[in-house]
């Protein structure tokens, strides 16, 4: 049995293989941009680059959270809430990663898009 490899298939294959290496660096290798801490509250919302040394008092339905930011680190320091598990989630400083005092309304995110402007959630 013989082979005929014809240039349309060779063609084709290597546009699936393009393709599949330009999804794999758009996933994996894309530029995260600088990184920000993203804290919002029940009626307000801050947006800090991650170098930023700050104490930010988020005020809710059960009272007001504390978030501090220091050391291209942020966590939530103090809560009304009963449980406390926000402030035991400690410290949150790469891409993607959060804590949340969901009694009280309160979200902390580190984001890495960069753009400032527009924020999806």
């Amino acid at each position: 049995m013989k082979v005929c490899i014809k240039i349309p298939d060779v063609l084709i294959v290597l546009i699936a293989v393009s393709l599949i290496f330009f999804s794999f660096y758009t996933v994996y290798f894309k530029p995260q941009g600088a990184a920000r801490v993203l804290i919002r509250g029940q009626n307000a919302e801050w947006i800090f680059p991650i170098e930023t040394e700050e104490t930010i008092v988020v005020s809710g339905p059960l009272g007001e959270t504390t978030v501090r930011l220091r050391g291209k680190s942020a966590w939530i320091d103090s809560s009304p809430c009963d449980n406390q598990t926000c402030v035991a989630a400690g410290e949150v400083s790469g891409f993607g990663q959060w804590a949340a005092c969901l009694p009280n309304n309160v979200l902390l995110l580190i984001d890495g898009t960069g753009d400032t402007d527009a924020i999806s959630w």
